[in-house]
């Protein structure tokens, strides 16, 4: 069996082998994005980091892996470890702080050559109880392999694709430094 009668068996068989074991065909995504620059302002608050909102679309229906997940708690580990790193603020967690970065992220997963990945955070931050000062909104994208065998195939782009969107965002934030003084 050459030519097209073996390409059109191969997904077949994976995606019966994936059927049969549906953990080792999911994708559990882990960012750790860094933070590669020093802030250009530094704000005297400490931050409380939310994310109320994590939304896939499209990895689901993607030849070749049946799913794709990316807990929201990953990312909020991601994003206050980044904040910590990068030292916008005096002190970021997850549970307290005098300010409140609250994150709606989406995550779009589309293929025509290779896959694309587009990371799309809408932000909000103000003081903690209180409406936002500001909102802000990043989208970044992240071009990965023409295929999905293993895990990385998804992470990795995902992972360049969060680490751009937090770079700009916090640069966004700290163009703003002032209207986060003493509140």
């Amino acid at each position: 069996m050459n030519g097209p009668q073996s390409r059109r068996l191969v997904p077949s068989v994976l995606c019966a082998w994936c059927l049969l074991s549906l953990e080792a065909c999911t994708h559990n995504i882990h960012v750790t994005p860094v933070a590669s620059a020093a802030p250009s302002a530094v704000i005297d608050q400490t931050l409380r980091v939310t994310v109320p909102l994590l939304a896939l679309q499209g990895p689901d229906r993607m030849p070749d892996i049946a799913l794709l997940e990316w807990p929201a708690a990953d990312l909020r580990r991601a994003i206050v470890e980044y904040a910590r790193q990068r030292g916008t603020f005096r002190a970021a967690g997850e549970d307290q702080g005098s300010l409140t970065l609250s994150i709606r992220a989406w995550l779009w997963v589309r293929s025509r050559e290779a896959y694309r990945y587009t990371v799309h955070l809408e932000s909000a931050l103000g003081p903690a109880g209180k409406p936002p000062v500001k909102s802000y909104v990043v989208q970044k994208e992240a071009v990965g392999s023409r295929i999905r065998w293993v895990t990385a195939s998804d992470q990795d782009p995902i992972g360049a694709a969060v680490q751009a969107a937090l770079d700009d965002l916090f640069m966004q934030i700290e163009d703003d430094a002032a209207l986060y003084g003493k509140m």
